[in-house]
């Protein structure tokens, strides 16, 4: 994965906000999420296919944070929505 990746979802998840808190549920695995933060401000912005730097930009300016901090948080959530195939990442 690098700032070029292209994000691209690939499941339909059944998401509900909550407070601004994100409940997901996948009824194919049976497995509930909860995405609080940051999660779920890059849930919300990976909807309509970008980048990883497009991402990470538009983070950057929510929070308070260096873009080297700030990429790799994203990257680590982002495998892990891959792992769950989510998301596909090319």
């Amino acid at each position: 994965m690098n700032k070029d990746s292209k994000i691209k979802m690939i499941k339909k998840i059944d998401v509900t906000d909550m407070a601004g808190d994100k409940v997901m549920i996948d009824f194919e695995s049976g497995k509930y999420f909860l995405l609080r933060g940051t999660a779920a401000d890059i849930w919300d912005n990976i909807q309509t296919e970008t980048t990883v730097g497009e991402l990470v930009a538009k983070l950057l300016t929510i929070y308070d944070v260096d873009e080297e901090t700030c990429l790799s948080g994203t990257e680590q959530f982002l495998s892990q929505l891959e792992e769950a195939n989510f998301i596909s990442l090319t």
